[in-house]
């Protein structure tokens, strides 16, 4: 920080960081006389940003009050962060036009070399988006997260699948995004317990002058892929893995089941509409296993070897 503009530039954005910095603060962090710093200080108001000047053992430098302005400076790693994350945006099924707003925002404040680098990334990099996620499905993500950080009760109606469509009181502990869709969780005043939601059934929503107190450390994401991996379906899963728990876990995505140690294994429960699927999961397993229920999966699995193998033929057949 040898260059008295960078030094300028400096003093200015721990402004905006920390509000009111003492001189001798400022002195330490750019490494320079205190001096020094009141000179830089007249630089930025003959630049016309106001800064009041406080006397006395709690004195220091601070902005006007109220008076803001745009992102001065941005490292190389802060641009790539931001470009990432509008990109990201995108693919997690939030607002197009919003994250183009604010990429064009944050362009017109940007020095040349960082505004390229900017533009690099979100003209390159993709993330998959999947089909379930659109737009328009997630309007109430905004006020749920809000409402999650005041740890504020919301009226919502909310439509299930194959049920009537249902008004509640609801506690939104946090959001997380899994399997292409995004989900609120918390406590349910309708069915007095945690319930799981998902943000394109909720028809409207509206914070209620009620609040509650979240319990410390709740894991959102973790309810969430145990709630979706034990979800009633048509079949009930049991299977003893050949394997050791570590391995289990970083080998399948989480809401594919719920993984207990056992003495000679691992046993994964879990629950099924479609054994066909679950068939064609557990045969990319590297491991061997052994199915404790339901029968019809060990049918199912040997349906599909069968078709494995009949293709193999095929493709052998046509060889010759």
């Amino acid at each position: 920080m040898n260059h008295p503009t960078t030094r300028v530039l400096a003093i200015l954005e721990l402004l905006q960081q920390k509000g009111r910095v003492s001189g001798a603060e400022l002195a330490r962090s750019i490494e320079v006389d205190r001096r020094t710093v009141r000179r830089y200080i007249a630089v930025l108001e003959d630049l016309g940003i106001p800064i009041t000047t406080g006397r006395g053992p709690h004195g220091g430098y601070q902005l006007v009050a109220g008076y803001k302005i745009p992102p001065m400076m941005f490292t190389n790693d802060e641009a790539l962060v931001l470009a990432l994350g509008l990109v990201a945006a995108q693919g997690f099924g939030l607002a197009t036009e919003a994250a183009a707003g604010a990429q064009a925002k944050l362009e017109r404040v940007m020095p040349a070399d960082l505004k390229g680098r900017m533009r690099a990334v979100t003209e390159s990099v993709a993330f998959a988006q999947s089909r379930h996620s659109k737009p328009e499905d997630n309007s109430a993500l905004p006020l749920l997260c809000s409402s999650a950080h005041r740890q504020q009760t919301v009226r919502m109606e909310y439509q299930a699948a194959v049920k009537e469509g249902t008004v509640r009181n609801f506690d939104p502990y946090g959001l997380a995004f899994s399997g292409g869709r995004w989900y609120t969780v918390g406590f349910c005043h309708l069915r007095h317990g945690l319930r799981s939601f998902r943000l394109d059934r909720v028809k409207s929503i509206a914070p209620q002058d009620s609040y509650f107190e979240r319990p410390v450390e709740f894991d959102v994401l973790g309810h969430l892929v145990l709630s979706i991996a034990t979800l009633p379906r048509k079949f009930s899963i049991e299977i003893r893995l050949e394997a050791d728990l570590e391995s289990a876990q970083r080998e399948l995505f989480r809401a594919f089941g719920v993984l207990e140690p056992l003495c000679d294994g691992v046993l994964l429960r879990s629950q099924a509409d479609d054994l066909a699927w679950f068939a064609r999961e557990l045969a990319r397993l590297p491991w061997p296993f052994e199915i404790l229920a339901p029968s019809e999966l060990v049918a199912a699995l040997k349906n599909h070897a069968k078709s494995l193998l009949s293709k193999i033929h095929s493709a052998h057949s046509a060889a010759h």
